[in-house]
C-alpha cells in the first residue's frame, strides 16, 4: 500500500488527540462538539475531512452504528480485527477471530475472488448497561412480571 503524504495540520492533530482521549466509537458531530467545547477553532466539514483522511491512512476504525451513522475510534490493534460494540454506551471490545477470517477466505475462494477484505461488527448490550437497564425494564412489566403477549 502506498501511503499518501499528507500535510500535518493543527486541526487534524486536534481530531487525532480527541480520538485518543476516549476509547469508544464517536460520531463526527460528537467529536466536533468536544473540540468546540475545548475552544478549538474547527469546522464540522474539517472534522469530517480529517476523519476521512485518518480512515484512509488506517489510523482510525470506522463502523456504521445500528442507525447507519458512521462512528470513529482510534485503532488500538494492528492488523485484522473485529468489534463487539454495546448499543447503549458504545463500549467496544476488539476481538480477533480466526473463524471469521477463515470463513471470509473460504467464501472468497468459492466465488473466485482475491485480495479480499472484510469487516465484522457485533452489536449487543454490555454487562454494565444490562445491569443498569434491567431495573428500568422490570418497572415497565406488570405486577406478574410478564410482558403482555404480542398480537
Amino acid at each position: 500500500m502506498n501511503a499518501v503524504r499528507r500535510r500535518r495540520t493543527r486541526q487534524r492533530a486536534a481530531v487525532r488527540a480527541a480520538l485518543e482521549e476516549g476509547g469508544e466509537f464517536r460520531s463526527a458531530q460528537e467529536l466536533f462538539t468536544q473540540l468546540r467545547e475545548r475552544g478549538e477553532g474547527i469546522g464540522l466539514a474539517t472534522v469530517y475531512r480529517a476523519l476521512q483522511n485518518l480512515a484512509e491512512d488506517r489510523e482510525v476504525d470506522v463502523l456504521h452504528g445500528v442507525d447507519g451513522e458512521s462512528l470513529y475510534r482510534r485503532c488500538t490493534s494492528a492488523g485484522q480485527h473485529h468489534h463487539l460494540v454495546c448499543r447503549s454506551c458504545r463500549r467496544t471490545v476488539e476481538v480477533s477471530s480466526q473463524v471469521v477470517d477463515r470463513w471470509a477466505g473460504r467464501v472468497a475462494r468459492d466465488n473466485n475472488y482475491t485480495d479480499v477484505e472484510h469487516v465484522t461488527e457485533v452489536f449487543g448490550t454490555c454487562e454494565e448497561c444490562r445491569r443498569t437497564e434491567l431495573p428500568e425494564r422490570r418497572a415497565e412489566l406488570p405486577e406478574n412480571g410478564r410482558a403482555a403477549p404480542r398480537r
